[in-house]
């Protein structure tokens, strides 16, 4: 299913959708549960729903008495291993009250780079959603080395949104849509379309403002621009639209995919 506009998110059948560190920890940890429901709202109506959520380190951190993000490996690498079983703990409590089951699924840029390993991790994926599961997947950080991170879970989501060909690929954030500068500043405004054509060269973009995640406005127009080279296309906006953007109301910035490549997975 290729769509060509956001109003068709209403009816897609398989959504990926990437939430940062900052939208579902600290002071806002309690917006996990209106994330949530709006993706349960989503899969009780037939969607197919893989959520990819950072926040491991982040989640980790006041569990150990930390305030600020560690710069050294092992201690980022600790922080995830307790941070992990926290977090996904969080998300299945709160989707027991839709009945849904999660799935934690912790990938490595390896795991997606190897035929071998990519086809086992499609096939797990596929059985998931098969099975009515919500697959929740993070980089496993606490055995991830620098050298291999994904860098960032944006680049990630747009990853497993090609894996498990899904029809399209929401980006979560604190800002609600790509400006044509950082919106912080006086005049910014809101780019509703980019087409795939469109290189963006002449817009302003910068990257994370917040002390947990590794993001920002730069990583998701790559992210997005990487799903869009697959025919995958993809929504911008903020976690506090996600009920608007999977309802298919104009919210965001919608990144067409290639149609030529939409057209060629079709075939």
């Amino acid at each position: 299913m290729s769509l060509r506009s956001r109003s068709e998110l209403a009816a897609a059948k398989r959504i990926v959708v990437k939430v940062g560190s900052s939208s579902i920890s600290g002071d806002n940890e309690n917006v996990i549960n209106d994330l949530v429901e709006s993706l349960a709202s989503a899969h009780i109506r037939g969607a197919q729903i893989v959520l990819v959520s950072s926040g491991a380190i982040a989640t980790g951190m006041p569990l150990l008495g930390m305030t600020t993000k560690p710069d050294d490996l092992p201690t980022s690498q600790a922080l995830a291993a307790v941070g992990q079983s926290r977090l996904i703990s969080r998300y299945q409590n709160s989707l027991e009250r839709f009945n849904i089951v999660a799935g934690q699924v912790l990938l490595t840029a390896d795991d997606l780079a190897a035929e071998e390993s990519t086809e086992n991790a499609r096939g797990a994926m596929q059985r998931l959603l098969e099975l009515r599961v919500l697959p929740i997947v993070n980089e496993n950080d606490t055995v991830a080395t620098q050298e291999i991170r994904f860098g960032d879970n944006d680049r990630l989501a747009a990853l497993v949104a090609v894996l498990v060909s899904a029809d399209a690929l929401i980006l979560l954030s604190d800002v609600d849509a790509l400006y044509d500068m950082p919106p912080a500043k006086p005049g910014a405004q809101r780019i509703q379309q980019v087409t795939f054509e469109n290189d963006l060269s002449s817009i302003e973009v910068g990257g994370t403002s917040t002390g947990v995640g590794t993001g920002g406005a730069v990583t998701k127009v790559s992210a997005a621009k990487l799903a869009n080279q697959a025919g995958i296309p993809v929504l911008l906006t903020s976690t506090a639209n996600i009920a608007q953007a999977l309802a298919g109301q104009d919210v965001g910035t919608w990144f067409e995919a290639d149609v030529l490549a939409a057209t060629s997975e079709q075939d």
